[in-house]
């Protein structure tokens, strides 16, 4: 389904402006309409982190952006709590804009493309606060081409290794 609505938002509102769209997640906004965070990339290399309001007129899909800013201009994003597993996560502009994402690991999948993106085409020095850093950075051994599973990954390599030890006899 996400990539579906990812291929429409291409189509119908990132393409006309020139621009790629690199990841997108729902977030819990409004109670009558879908949200969405997106980043993007512009022709002459910006990153851009828009909301966008998805609503429907018939059986027409529509998207309006309903706020935008560079990356240029974030200053930190805030996880709320690294130990729990939320959704909720701030991101610091000159206004902070506190928001809920659909699960936490799409609150991960956004942070590790901002950072990514950050890394590829500004460099400067944006603070991710409040994440396990093991799941945000692409140098870890969890890092995979399919970021959205991190967390079970990892779940099953702990319960492979209890398993393990669980059935090796005990020394007498």
């Amino acid at each position: 389904m996400s990539s579906l609505v990812k291929e429409d938002l291409e189509k119908k509102l990132f393409k006309p402006l020139s621009q790629n769209l690199y990841e997108f997640i729902e977030i819990e906004f409004s109670v009558q309409d879908r949200y969405y965070l997106c980043v993007s990339v512009t022709k002459s290399e910006e990153v851009k982190i828009i909301m966008v309001k998805h609503y429907r007129i018939g059986l027409d899909e529509k998207y309006e952006v309903t706020k935008k800013w560079s990356l240029n201009d974030l200053q930190m994003i805030d996880g709320k709590e690294a130990d729990t597993d939320n959704p909720f996560f701030d991101l610091h502009f000159k206004k902070v804009y506190s928001l809920e994402a659909y699960s936490c690991a799409s609150k991960y999948a956004f942070a590790r493309t901002v950072n990514k993106l950050n890394h590829e085409y500004l460099k400067k020095d944006l603070q991710i606060v409040n994440f396990d850093s093991t799941y945000i950075n692409d140098d870890s051994i969890w890092s995979s081409n399919n970021k959205d599973c991190l967390v079970l990954m990892r779940i099953c390599f702990y319960a492979f290794n209890l398993v393990c030890l669980s059935l090796c006899p005990l020394p007498l």
